[in-house]
Order: structure tokens, then C-alpha cells, then sequence
């Protein structure tokens, strides 16, 4: 059931639907990789890559509403329920307990750069059947791109 119409055609439609949601569940469950790791992180850079980690939070979070309000306004429900997140990510698991900074920094580095190649593929995915959703990849991507050279240079 459509209760939006969308104005793409039904098969460039099922190719952006399928790249809004799967950059809704890799950007929600980025803030939680994100979070998870900001109340556990231990050791000499605790609060650098602390404060760095809620600037990950925030992006993925701002980022990850764009993606949902695009597909609604497309006339695709977004699913950003844990279950859907849990089982739709690409992203690994996270460690549970204390992790360690320099852990931490090897673990974001990772979770970044799993998203970031989830969202070039989209970004190409979506050029010919719609350049806005298109052009939202292309941002969000420069964005991860940006936290992902700032993690990898904690590790230098």
C-alpha cells in the first residue's frame, strides 16, 4: 500500500527504496556501534576519542533521519526498528565491556570504513534512477569519509 506517490518509476523506485534502507540500518546501527564504545572507552584518550565519538553519533543520527524523511517522501516506509537494524547491518559486532582507546580507535576505523563502501555503492546504485537520493549519498559519504580520516589519524 502507497499512501505517498512517488514520482520515480516503479523500478528506479525498488533500486533507491532498497539503498534508503539500507543506509537507514547501517547509519543507525553506526550511533549505536558509536555510543556503545563512548560509555566503555578506557585509557590515556579517553576523552579525546570520547567527545570524537559523540561527533560520530550526531552525524549518523542527523543522518540517518535524512535517509528516512527521503524514503517517506518517495512513498517508502523507512524500518529502523532494532530487529530490522540487527539483522540488516553490515556492520561486525561490537565488544562488550571496557575497550580499550586504542581498541576503540580500530574498531571505528573498521565500523567507518564498512559504511563508507556500503555508501559508494549506493551512491553509484542511485545516479541513474534518482540524483537527489544520489546526492544525499554523496554527502553523507563525504561526512563518514571525514570522521574516518580523523579515527584513523588517532592511530598514526
Amino acid at each position: 500500500m502507497y499512501v505517498v506517490k512517488s514520482s520515480l518509476p516503479d523500478d528506479d523506485l525498488k533500486t533507491v527504496a532498497e539503498a534508503l534502507q539500507g543506509a537507514l540500518l547501517d547509519l543507525v546501527d553506526l550511533s549505536l556501534v558509536a555510543k556503545q564504545i563512548h560509555w566503555n572507552i578506557v585509557g590515556p584518550r579517553f576523552r579525546s576519542i570520547h567527545l570524537q565519538l559523540d561527533d560520530v553519533v550526531t552525524s549518523a543520527r542527523t543522518h540517518s533521519d535524512t535517509v528516512a524523511e527521503r524514503a517517506s517522501t518517495l512513498g517508502v516506509p523507512p524500518d529502523g526498528r532494532a530487529a530490522t537494524v540487527a539483522s540488516g547491518s553490515g556492520l561486525g559486532t561490537t565488544p562488550a565491556g571496557w575497550i580499550k582507546d586504542t581498541d576503540a580507535v580500530g574498531t571505528m576505523v573498521a565500523a567507518l570504513g564498512a559504511v563508507i563502501t556500503r555508501m559508494r555503492g549506493r551512491v553509484e546504485g542511485t545516479a541513474e534512477a534518482d540524483p537527489v537520493s544520489q546526492d544525499i549519498f554523496i554527502g553523507i559519504t563525504a561526512d563518514l569519509e571525514k570522521h574516518h580520516w580523523m579515527f584513523q589519524a588517532e592511530n598514526a
